[in-house]
């Protein structure tokens, strides 16, 4: 393939016969698509375990690629969840009569064509459909070659349904995965509206610094956890180990663990038996580095400025001691990306200070920050957690692929 304009024009074109989709039977198309993922779950695994059989053991990334029964009864989970989401298009968001008697009204209506550049999760292709096909809109998806397999067999299953409502295929495109049609994508203004990268700081980097086409980030996350001096140990070390161990190859995993110097010893001393049955390697700075060295900690080493800022996306995190809660500040605002930060208190005024001054997409008081994602929100699912300001930020849903349309309506009036 020489272009994939041709590819986006018709993507385009589709994008009419989504929003021409009344509500019920945008509703039904993601409740059809939810039992023909279950139906084709064997068929999903098979293809998946190509792209897992060229993965190394080792990359971390490749829990984020599996895709096994649990995660497949989870994704048409998803499709229902998001099914049963209001429409956010259509709602009359202000409606005024104004000069000579116009009745102006201003609407949510659909973006057009979404475009999402993505790495090596094919839950994303199912999760972005979803939420673009609800919402009234197309898209194109730029899918990783690590997930190329996955994505080509999700992608296959969405067209057989689309075909069903007499939707055009190219509603939901999978471009080729060749990295040279990124750069035709990004200056794609007149056919695609939106993309939104969603992978690395690298990925997330040269889409801002390549995209003519207007561009919501989604965000690397780099994610703290600060143990105030009052914080309950116990409860501190259950929250901190969630947070690095659960699934540390997400965005919401936790990267840099904060402790306040006046409880570091003893919080770290609580917390090694964890980290150590779960193998997490520690960049400590000095102080946290001589307390765990003196403890026998087997996985340490000192941490660099390089640790700091640093998303992990494995078994790894560094520890920053610090004096009090403006320390504490200061070194999350310094590193931090926007996207989760905790703290654990039982220090009210401290917990507020927090949860004012942070400035990210979520902050949380005495909780995980594992929690930071659509369906845990109430969203039915995401695209991404938006770490900047602008039109959406934390988890990118349903809610936010609208965009507003003035319709006026008169009776000849005219200005001169």
């Amino acid at each position: 393939m020489e272009s994939i304009l041709p590819l986006l024009q018709a993507t385009q074109q589709a994008a009419a016969a989504v929003r021409n989709l009344s509500d019920a039977q945008r509703a039904e198309l993601l409740k059809g698509l939810a039992d023909r993922v279950l139906t084709n779950q064997a068929r999903i695994i098979s293809e998946n375990g190509k792209d897992l059989d060229r993965m190394d053991d080792a990359d971390p990334k490749k829990d984020r690629l599996l895709l096994n029964e649990k995660r497949i009864q989870g994704l048409a989970q998803s499709l229902r969840e998001v099914a049963a989401l209001p429409d956010p298009t259509g709602e009359v968001l202000l409606e005024r009569t104004i000069s000579q008697g116009l009745q102006l009204r201003k609407v949510a209506v659909p973006l057009g064509v979404v475009g999402v550049i993505y790495e090596s999760r094919p839950n994303v292709t199912i999760d972005v459909a979803s939420l673009c096909l609800r919402s009234g809109n197309a898209c194109v998806l730029k899918g990783g070659k690590e997930a190329q397999y996955s994505n080509e067999c999700l992608v296959g299953i969405i067209h057989e349904v689309l075909a069903e409502f007499g939707v055009d295929a190219a509603a939901v495109a999978l471009l080729p995965t060749d990295r040279k049609f990124v750069a035709e994508l990004l200056s794609a203004t007149r056919y695609v509206d939106i993309i939104i990268p969603r992978g690395s700081e690298g990925l997330i980097q040269y889409v801002r610094q390549n995209s003519l086409v207007p561009t919501i980030e989604t965000g690397a996350g780099v994610c703290h956890t600060y143990v105030e001096a009052s914080a309950d140990l116990v409860m501190a070390r259950d929250i901190v180990v969630n947070a690095k161990v659960s699934r540390p190859s997400v965005c919401n995993s936790l990267d840099t663990l904060v402790v306040d110097r006046a409880v570091a010893t003893a919080f770290l001393l609580t917390l090694q038996d964890e980290f150590t049955k779960w193998n997490v390697e520690v960049f400590a700075d000095e102080e946290s580095y001589q307390v765990l060295k003196e403890a026998g900690y087997p996985l340490l080493q000192k941490a660099t400025s390089d640790d700091f800022g640093r998303e992990f996306l494995d078994y790894k995190c560094s520890v920053k001691v610090v004096e009090g809660l403006s320390e504490a500040l200061s070194h999350i605002q310094q590193y931090s990306s926007r996207h989760s930060e905790a703290i654990v208190s039982r220090d009210g005024a401290a917990i507020e200070r927090f949860l004012n001054e942070v400035d990210a997409a979520a902050v949380y008081a005495n909780a995980s920050t594992r929690f930071t994602d659509g369906g845990e929100f109430g969203l039915g699912a995401e695209i991404g957690i938006s770490t900047q300001k602008l039109h959406a930020r934390g988890p990118f849903a349903l809610e936010k692929l609208v965009t507003e349309k003035w319709v006026v309506t008169g009776t000849g009036q005219t200005r001169w």
